[in-house]
């Protein structure tokens, strides 16, 4: 008898391995089954870096994978969090935790392994050296190096150039450099020692490439053996996941070969030279010590294999399983052992589900799990006890056997995405815990093994393992299935995400507790700076039922000087901390994300003035402009774009468009002439950037503004780049905040993007900016007279900026909204 094991924590060898073989959750086709014969008789591996998601050469992942039988990975460096949004809300760190799913959803589409490094994308860059001192050099090559000698491919292939290019993202011929040096150094042991002392060993692949060219090239079938689907069609698939990005099609170099045949060319950036991108690399058991053997039965195995039967091939496989068991570990065998496992599993049908009530626990409560195993094939299968009163199972074809048990969860974490458990750097996520570092997401809190003898009391044994899934979910579309989460009893939330004062102001800040569990009780506080004053100290809370929510206001008193920082909610429950909001991220085409951030209020003390009272928001693609208006001191009433017209519009003092509006509203641009009669008759709008594709009318003012022209030529990506005022008596710079230089210090991430590259003469231009060693913008800012009004078009970034708390841009802000008050 068996005891039945209960894996916790983060040790996971199929993730290390990047190889997502878990319990299936329902039987795969006997051509799946021949496929992964396929992928275990072959040995060759290739990974993929570039910089960003939707980077990566699709149809060439899945020709790798689908088409040759190679285990394949695509390495983005980061995880998008610095673009745009076409779908919601998210920006930052929740855009990169979809952007990982949206990953994840094209790998599961073309079988290749996904990772990443711990760099964050921290917008558009146009030096490939601003981004390597940003990322950190050295410790995002060694994230890179431990990808390499995780995964241990055969070949690397960057997407881009290990150069700088002109008018290039400097993160995309960084994340080729990268490659470039790792290749060279992943095979030294005195490089990065510390992963060697954690068990990962050197590694030297054979050559590295750069995607394009006509050194070398690969070519053959260009289908899908199980489905028939061409690698195009699969990757226009997997490039449809990629939603937050607006992409489509499948974008990648991999052509028409003749014949019906795929081939792409490379250029060689160092190894071993070849004609074809495999040359001189054993695709075959051969290379693994003692491993010719197996290699040959393989190939016994798939010569016979029955699509109709395939449990026929159960007796072979085992056999196969047991001159497997004596060779030699290596990353590459392990692999394959646990391939062979899977193969074994599907030739019989054996199907394992854990279910749990609810997808989710709260901490320190008892988990129930329901397994459940079922064979479909007619050979002898015995589920082994978890010990105790549990005994051994023997399965019956389709007749479905089950378990129950239940743990404890005090010691697990609360669930949050594992580079965002702690604050890093600007270009940085910090992880503490080095093995998790290059995987896309987090393993599950709790992963069951179930063991199973198969064959009869001499027969051998084959671990499954299964991860919780909430009931009804186990099965069916993969976005539908709840996974396990660890939450708090209660969650947290400040009134807003920033809050302004005046120097030495008092005011009330108000935390929002939601209550997990019925009959929760504790008290909470705020932690703050030392110069900012909160009373009281702590207050008590009780809640009699899960879904309460309370409010609880606590008095702040600003310092008397400028200043800035953040607060955090901290509720003691029973001895226990907890200062995590809660924050769900729901898309048809991912899973559903649960994000369990630290719950932090910006705070910013500085002198600012506003003129007017009422502002209509008219939203764009998502930002907090109405919030940060209301901090202000205004206040905001939301708009539709049938509201835009001089008599819906009377009693508003100014009128804001949201980021991207142009792009992605229909209903703006037949209200325009409604909008700019009300700016003619004294009304005054600001509009902010928009992207030059995908407009949905061209007319952007009242008077000619064109935003036409090379994105990268027309933003200003350096947060700190200096600035002229052009105009410095204009009210946009004067009133009611007279701006200085100190007032572009400490913004954010970047100046702004998409700036005008030509107006008319009827907007002044006041403000003028540039990256280093180029010529300066003047279209970041451009106010217009119309009428008895004011029309601004800026492209500053003030949807990061104004949620960040940076004083300037809300003085700045203020200025506009306040023109012809």
């Amino acid at each position: 008898m068996c005891m039945k094991e209960f894996v916790f924590g983060y040790a996971c060898a199929a993730m290390i391995l990047g190889a997502p073989f878990a319990a299936q959750c329902e039987p795969v086709s006997s051509a799946q089954i021949l496929q992964e014969l396929r992928e275990f008789r072959t040995f060759g591996s290739v990974l993929m870096v570039a910089a960003h998601p939707d980077d990566e050469d699709r149809p060439l992942l899945a020709f790798l994978s689908k088409s040759r039988d190679f285990r394949t990975g695509y390495l983005s460096i980061t995880r998008g969090d610095g673009g745009q949004n076409e779908i919601g809300p998210e920006f930052d760190a929740k855009l990169g935790v979809i952007r990982t799913q949206e990953l994840l959803a094209g790998r599961r589409i073309d079988g290749a392994r996904q990772f990443f490094t711990r760099a964050v994308d921290f917008g558009y860059s146009k030096s490939m050296e601003e981004t390597l001192r940003i990322w950190d050099h050295q410790a995002v090559l060694g994230d890179v190096v431990r990808v390499v000698r995780t995964f241990r491919p055969d070949v690397i292939v960057t997407r881009f150039a290990p150069v700088a290019q002109p008018g290039n993202h400097g993160h995309h011929n960084a994340s080729a450099l990268l490659a470039v040096e790792a290749f060279k150094i992943a095979g030294d042991s005195n490089s990065y020692p510390e992963q060697i002392v954690e068990g990962l060993a050197p590694w030297q692949p054979t050559r590295i490439v750069q995607d394009g060219g006509n050194g070398l090239s690969i070519s053959g079938g260009n289908t899908d053996p199980v489905n028939g689907e061409t690698v195009q069609a699969i990757a226009a698939r997997t490039g449809a996941q990629h939603k937050t990005q607006g992409v489509g099609g499948f974008g990648g170099r991999g052509g028409g070969g003749g014949n019906g045949n795929f081939r792409a060319g490379f250029t060689l950036l160092n190894g071993v030279p070849g004609t074809n991108l495999m040359d001189g690399i054993d695709l075959t058991w051969s290379r693994a010590s003692g491993g010719a053997d197996i290699g040959k039965q393989a190939d016994e195995v798939i010569a016979q294999f029955d699509t109709n039967n395939p449990v026929a091939s159960v007796d072979a496989l085992l056999k196969l399983r047991a001159n497997l068991a004596p060779l030699a570990t290596s990353p590459q065998v392990d692999f394959k052992r646990k391939l062979l496992d899977k193969i074994l599993q599907d030739c019989l049908g054996l199907v394992v589900t854990t279910t749990i009530p609810s997808a989710e626990v709260a901490a320190g409560e008892e988990l129930k799990m329901h397994s459940a195993a079922t064979v479909q094939a007619k050979f002898p299968v015995t589920w082994l006890a978890w010990g105790g009163p549990s005994p051994d199972v023997v399965l019956k074809p389709n007749e479905p056997a089950s378990r129950n048990v239940t743990l404890p969860t005090a010691n697990l974490p609360l669930t949050q995405p594992y580079w965002l458990r702690e604050s890093g750097t600007v270009g940085m996520f910090r992880v503490d815990d080095a093995k998790l570092i290059g995987q896309p997401e987090n393993p599950p809190p709790v992963s069951v093994t179930n063991e199973f003898q198969i064959g009869g009391n001499n027969g051998q044994m084959l671990a499954v393992v299964s991860d919780p899934v909430q009931t009804g979910t186990e099965s069916g579309k993969f976005e539908a299935r709840r996974t396990l989460k660890i939450i708090s009893p209660v969650s947290l939330a400040f009134g807003s995400g920033v809050a302004l004062f005046e120097p030495g102001a008092k005011k009330t800040v108000e935390v929002k507790i939601t209550a997990a569990r019925a009959g929760v009780s504790g008290t909470l506080h705020i932690e703050s700076p030392a110069d900012w004053k909160i009373s009281p100290a702590s207050q008590p809370f009780k809640m009699a039922n899960a879904g309460d929510k309370i409010k609880l206001v606590f008095n702040v008193t600003a310092p008397a000087q400028a200043s800035s920082g953040s607060f955090l909610a901290v509720a003691d429950i029973g001895g226990q901390q907890f200062s995590n909001g809660r924050y769900e991220i729901r898309y048809d085409h991912i899973p559903v994300q649960l994000l369990q951030s630290a719950a932090r209020l910006k705070v910013a003390a500085f002198d600012f003035a506003i003129r007017g009272k009422a502002v209509g928001y008219l939203p764009g693609a998502g930002d907090d402009t109405a919030e940060d208006l209301t901090q202000l001191g205004y206040s905001v009433t939301t708009l539709t774009g049938a509201d835009l017209t001089p008599e819906k519009l009377r009693g508003l003092d100014a009128v804001v468009i949201g980021v991207r509006a142009f792009n992605e509203r229909n209903d703006l641009a037949a209200n325009l002439p409604g909008l700019f009669a009300y700016v003619e008759n004294g009304g005054t709008v600001v509009a902010q950037y928009n992207r030059p594709n995908g407009l949905k009318t061209p007319q952007l003012g009242p008077y000619q503004i064109s935003i036409a022209g090379q994105a990268p030529q027309q933003r200003v990506t350096d947060e700190n780049s200096p600035v002229t005022f052009l105009a410095p008596d204009n009210a946009a710079l004067t009133t009611p905040n007279r701006l200085a230089p100190d007032d572009f210090k400490g913004w954010v991430q970047e100046r702004g993007a998409y700036f005008p590259s030509s107006w008319d003469e009827h907007y002044a231009a006041v403000l003028a900016m540039n990256d280093p060693g180029e010529e300066p913008l003047k279209g970041s800012v451009l106010v217009a007279r119309y009428g008895k009004g004011y029309f601004v078009y800026t492209g500053l970034a003030f949807f990061r900026q104004l949620p960040a708390g940076v004083p300037g841009a809300y003085r700045l802000f203020a200025n506009l909204v306040s023109l012809g008050k």
